[in-house]
């Protein structure tokens, strides 16, 4: 329940601190007096969002503290799972600094306005005068049967499933559209991976090839350079290698004579052993060179395909074109696996139709088993508001699809008068009796909804002062089991209640404020008195309000 609001620098509130009880409520004051702004303050609490134009002085923060005692309402779930730290005594506050920047705060703890939303719709309900016709909202009129139908937990399990659902609809379409856009590539893809995949690619095969071209394509001369240089070697007349033999042998007599000749004699040995082995190698070359047109033809027609690859691919390198064929067989087996894909989505998502249309059915039956017993109470309620013939139909037709809580369809209809034709409640019942109406669904909503505080913003409109006294008295019952907050213009209704504020404007410092006082018993005897006659209170007047508060 709120036990305490405090507001500093808020429209026409300077400063404003007040101490509130259980039970019923009453707030009057003339129209004008500032009862909105209350409203307003308070709306903040519940994550409405800031407006820097209703602070009251630009160049000051504005701050609303709002204390609410939740000890026996079982929020500690709902605190951990919007990661708040849960205190019996929980304080909500909203900052508006002179940047405009708003700033909320649950505990002292720093939140964003959704979870001040969330928190909000479970401590206080304020039912303003254009929230009547929330009773011609669908949302609404579910919400109530649901409460009744005592449908939370399906819902919860609907919702979520519900998303499921739609996610994997969403990932199916996906595939099917996947396979419709990879169908057209398909023979295309399969071309250009049977031309790689004959092509029968070598990583590193591509120089390889290029040096053995060259070889066969250049083999007359590499012929006659081996064969000059064979003959340059070892001819007997200017061989090298004859020559340095017979410097070797000439510098071999002076080896012993000093370790410089000794040295020049041993480096001239290798030089002839290196020239040996070259030689050999020479040799060996030749051997092994043959002219072979065939294989020419066969490395250049190899050569011609792979870099017609790699100028068709764009690719750099053999190893690019790899790396595209292993990319175009993953392409074209996810392609054709596709089909087995799409069925194990489909099955997946008929599983989940199955068991969301099992739960959509479970909650349609407890609504309609729970429909009788809410236009019982409805009606029985509306006969002591002076609606002795008013009357509820209400229909569930199931809907082909599954909608946002169920797959039931909604009419609720109305007939305020005996024989009536039934019709929407936005046409067929008038502003005051939506009033009464609303009243007598949230009255029967206490029973069924665990809420701390819920406020009535003159829900009294357009009914009259008999018909206000039975509204006054289903809100005093309310109040029993929760807090109640009514502000109103009928006395009949102010006397009910257990305490009763006054809202006024006063002129401070040449400044308008708005103000809210408890009254205390003669002063309340004075505000209802009038409220009954107006300023120049008659003594009967006087006499009526006592009556009224006895």
């Amino acid at each position: 329940m709120l036990t305490a609001l405090s507001i500093k620098n808020y429209a026409l509130i300077d400063t404003l601190q007040v101490q509130f009880n259980n039970g019923l409520t009453i707030i009057t004051g003339e129209t004008g007096a500032g009862k909105s702004i209350l409203l307003g303050g308070l709306s903040l609490i519940l994550g409405k969002r800031a407006d820097l134009s209703s602070v009251k002085n630009p160049a000051e923060k504005c701050v609303i503290e709002a204390t609410f005692d939740i000890a026996n309402y079982k929020l500690k779930g709902l605190f951990k799972a919007e990661d708040l730290d849960y205190e019996p005594q929980t304080i909500i506050r909203r900052e508006i600094l002179p940047s405009g920047k708003s700033r909320a705060f649950v505990n002292d703890t720093p939140v964003n306005l959704d979870s001040l939303q969330v928190l909000g719709e479970r401590l206080l309900d304020i039912h303003s005068q254009h929230q009547t016709l929330q009773l011609t909202n669908d949302d609404f009129q579910f919400q109530v049967i649901d409460a009744l139908a005592e449908n939370g937990i399906l819902l919860e399990e609907y919702t979520l499933q519900l998303r499921q659902f739609k996610a994997l609809k969403s990932e199916l379409g996906k595939l099917q559209d996947q396979k419709t856009e990879a169908a057209k590539e398909l023979d295309y893809n399969l071309f250009l991976l049977k031309e790689l995949e004959d092509a029968k690619l070598v990583l590193g095969e591509l120089e390889s090839l290029e040096e053995e071209y060259e070889t066969l394509n250049n083999i007359e001369e590499i012929s006659e350079r081996l064969s000059t240089s064979h003959e340059l070697l070892n001819n007997q007349e200017i061989g090298v290698m004859f020559h340095l033999t017979e410097v070797k042998n000439q510098l071999s007599k002076l080896a012993d004579f000093s370790t410089n000749y000794k040295s020049v004699f041993e480096r001239v040995s290798s030089s002839l052993i290196e020239l040996d082995d070259v030689f050999s190698e020479i040799e060996d070359l030749q051997e092994t060179l043959e002219a072979d047109p065939n294989r020419l033809n066969v490395v250049n027609s190899k050569l011609q395909i792979l870099h017609n690859l790699i100028q068709k691919h764009s690719a750099a390198d053999v190893a690019e074109l790899i790396a595209i064929r292993d990319a175009l067989r993953e392409k074209v087996s996810i392609t054709e696996n596709l089909d087995s894909v799409i069925a194990e989505k489909q099955a997946e998502v008929s599983l989940i139709e199955k068991n969301l249309g099992g739960v959509a059915l479970k909650i349609s039956e407890k609504r309609k088993k729970a429909i009788p017993g809410l236009t019982q109470q409805l009606e029985k309620l509306l006969v002591t508001l002076g609606m002795p013939n008013a009357r509820f139909n209400v229909e569930l037709s199931l809907s082909a699809v599954f909608l946002t809580n169920g797959k039931d369809e909604l009419k609720f209809l109305f007939s305020a008068n005996k024989g009536g034709q039934f019709n929407e409640l936005k046409k067929a019942a008038s502003g005051g009796e939506l009033s009464r109406i609303m009243l007598a669904i949230k009255s029967i909503l206490t029973n069924y909804t665990q809420l701390p505080t819920i406020m009535f913003d003159e829900i009294d409109t357009g009914v009259s002062g008999e018909i206000s006294n039975k509204m006054a008295t289903i809100m005093q019952q309310m109040s029993k089991t929760m807090q109640v907050f009514t502000i109103t213009h009928l006395p009949q209704i102010a006397a009910k209640g257990d305490t009763h504020f006054k809202v006024f404007k006063e002129d401070v410092n040449d400044m308008t404020q708005t103000q809210l006082k408890r009254l205390n018993p003669d002063e309340r005897i004075v505000e209802i008195a009038q409220m009954l006659g107006g300023t120049n209170m008659s003594d009967s007047a006087i006499e009526h309000a006592k009556q009224l508060l006895n």
